[in-house]
């Protein structure tokens, strides 16, 4: 049975289930998950039915698209309601996205959020601000609040505690529960996050190929930071802390807007579309949108579809070259145009990359892009933060360089930075992957292109649009496809390629702490406890002159080993506050430390030695560890 063809289940619901199995029956749940993944499925309209065995059905009735209700779920055999059948079903099927309202919410509260690839964002009307709503100096989170923060800070110190492969489903149902109660709460940030935790905590355990041991870092550091950061702030830090309960949209009266490209968009919750960018006459960077459940094909097809956006007759492809004067605009604060009642928009003219006002986005330093895109991409920037994580360059291409995780391809840019290029998604149904090659193979080509930062101790890039070789167009490299008969002469100059990406932290020994962080997540607190002395590891890091990182890679062991014992040598439960605590300090401080490397190596090249670039020794992570402390 493959799990995307199982209806999502409301985390509620899986929650529930879970909770209302007898202690023997959570024993057996993770096998009998496992069991049922192996079982075949049908889809009958709404219904869908799992062959549990030769007697016994399984069936999943989601109206709508989604498993709303625990009695939606139900099962054939003999000990059906309070069987395990229905609880594994839950866990083995996609946790669906809020919805947009829940019935308890009280009245006048504020609606659930959109989320990043929600289509209604694009179409909704822009929602009055409530200066009510608006926090002060002051206020801090109520004891409702508290309580769910502190619930989810508990299930996501257990996660940390079991590591991935002990975290089963009953300790994902755990996560569930206290993002569902966070959500009523009003903490839509808090809940989101542990939603993607359970999301990554699934793909890992079942071996999925796009897992990165990183990204579950971040969503785990992410829940756990923001669940801290409600009990103890006030104001707008706890505004920020809470989050959005949907995407805020202000009027920006008319625009004048340039297409520059369009990329598709794949998500891993199983939503496809894509995402137009747009330029105004002053520089601002827009984004159109039509992303809804589909995958990636219709992240394909839907590129051919008309804009929603007024009465404008312009699909995609064809936006992201063409122009838009729109009237009565509404703006959220990343940059998305609102498509309410009151938005009026016609077809203009659009502008070449060499036109003003678009050849003003390549006159900028790529240093200070980079910075700029950093201010949105870093690991735990504020959503509502706004900015592009795009850049602008001119380059040389100058071949394919192999690295471990695959090929990408080595650029020069006009201010001597190598900066590396790689595929965006490798799905083989978007073009990126092929078009990476086809250029790779045109070594000596000079291109104009735009590309989203990929944070990393050297200069790299997910290669999203680039001027078509011959000087005609641009090319969308997610969904046009080039030819060999587009590339100029391969007989073109090539340019040596060096082995190792440069850049000031390029040998930076911070991974020596980031290692650690990451086994933690992989393997539990008891694994790092096991390591014995890091007085080497401490030593190399302190002559690197990062004394702090150092300190934290101390604390982190010394408090994973640490276990009291009682009177009678009993060893006492773990103290998992603690651990997560100085777990979140380093992940935190390792985070901000790499984005100041990052910002480092997209500095212009100078002659003679390269100088150290300035690290955070007193970054958010010592903040978190200095408040735990009081």
């Amino acid at each position: 049975m493959n799990d995307d063809r199982l209806p999502p289940v409301a985390p509620e619901v899986t929650a529930t289930l879970v909770e209302n199995l007898s202690p023997r029956l959570r024993k057996r749940l993770d096998a009998a998950v496992t069991k049922l993944g192996a079982r075949p499925t049908h889809r009958d309209g709404d219904t869908v039915t799992i062959q549990v065995d030769d007697e016994t059905e399984l069936r999943l009735h989601a109206p709508g698209g989604v498993v709303a209700t625990a009695d939606a779920i139900t099962c054939g055999c003999l000990l059906a309601p309070a069987c395990v059948h229905r609880a594994a079903a839950a866990c083995a099927a996609p946790t669906a996205d809020p919805p947009p309202d829940l019935a308890d919410r009280p009245t006048g509260a504020a609606p659930e959020p959109a989320s990043a690839t929600d289509p209604a964002s694009a179409t909704d009307p822009a929602p009055a601000t409530d200066p009510a709503s608006s926090p002060s100096s002051q206020e801090v989170a109520s004891p409702a609040q508290r309580a769910a923060a502190d619930a989810l800070w508990s299930a996501g110190a257990a996660v940390l505690e079991a590591g991935i492969d002990g975290a089963g489903a009953v300790t994902q149902s755990a996560l569930l529960r206290a993002a569902h109660t966070a959500r009523i709460r009003h903490l839509p940030r808090a809940a989101g996050a542990a939603l993607s935790v359970v999301t990554l905590l699934r793909a890992a355990r079942a071996g999925d190929p796009s897992y990165r041991t990183a990204d579950f870092v971040t969503a785990l550091a992410e829940l756990l930071g923001t669940a801290h950061r409600v009990g103890t702030a006030s104001g707008a830090e706890l505004d920020a802390a809470r989050g959005r309960a949907r995407r805020p949209y202000s009027p920006d009266g008319s625009l004048r807007l340039y297409g520059l490209f369009t990329e598709p968009v794949v998500t891993d919750s199983g939503h496809g579309g894509v995402r137009t960018w747009v330029a105004g006459t002053d520089g601002r960077l827009f984004t159109v949108g039509d992303v809804a459940p589909g995958g990636v094909g219709r992240a394909v097809g839907v590129a051919d579809r008309a804009v929603r956006l007024g009465d404008t007759a312009l699909t995609h492809r064809e936006l992201g070259r063409a122009g838009l004067a729109v009237s009565g605009a509404t703006v959220s604060p990343d940059g998305r145009l609102g498509a309410g009642k009151g938005v009026k928009a016609v077809t203009a003219r659009g502008a070449a990359w060499t036109e003003l006002p678009l050849a003003a986005l390549w006159e900028t330093p790529p240093s200070e892009q980079a910075a700029r895109a950093l201010r949105s991409t870093s690991r735990y920037a504020d959503p509502d933060g706004g900015g592009s994580d795009l850049l602008f360059l001119d380059v040389e291409l100058i071949g394919a360089v192999r690295e471990s995780a695959g090929t990408c391809l080595l650029a020069l840019s006009d201010s001597g930075i190598a900066v590396r290029l790689t595929v965006a998604d490798d799905d083989p149904a978007l073009a990126h992957r092929d078009n990476l090659m086809l250029l790779a193979a045109a070594p000596g080509t000079r291109l104009r292109i735009i590309g989203r930062l990929v944070p990393a101790p050297h200069p790299r890039l997910t290669l999203l649009a680039c001027a078509h070789p011959t000087g005609g167009g641009t090319i969308d490299l997610g969904l046009d496809r080039l030819r060999r008969a587009d590339l100029p002469d391969p007989a073109a100059p090539v340019h040596p390629a060096p082995p190792q990406p440069g850049g000031p932290g390029a040998h930076s020994p911070l991974y020596l702490l980031e290692r650690r962080v990451e086994q933690t997540v992989s393997a539990g607190r008891a694994a790092l406890g096991m390591l014995g002395d890091v007085t080497a590891e401490t030593r190399r890091i302190r002559r690197a002159g990062l004394p702090t990182a150092a300190g934290l890679l101390t604390a982190l062991c010394t408090s994973a080993a640490q276990r009291e014992r009682d009177l009678f040598g009993r060893l006492l439960p773990a103290d998992t506050d603690s651990f997560a605590t100085h777990w979140l300090t380093a992940a935190l401080y390792t985070a901000a430390v790499a984005d100041s490397l990052c910002a480092a190596a997209w500095e212009p090249v100078r002659e003679g030695p390269a100088a150290e670039p300035s690290v955070p020794d007193r970054g958010p992570g010592r903040a978190v560890a200095q408040t735990a402390q009081h």
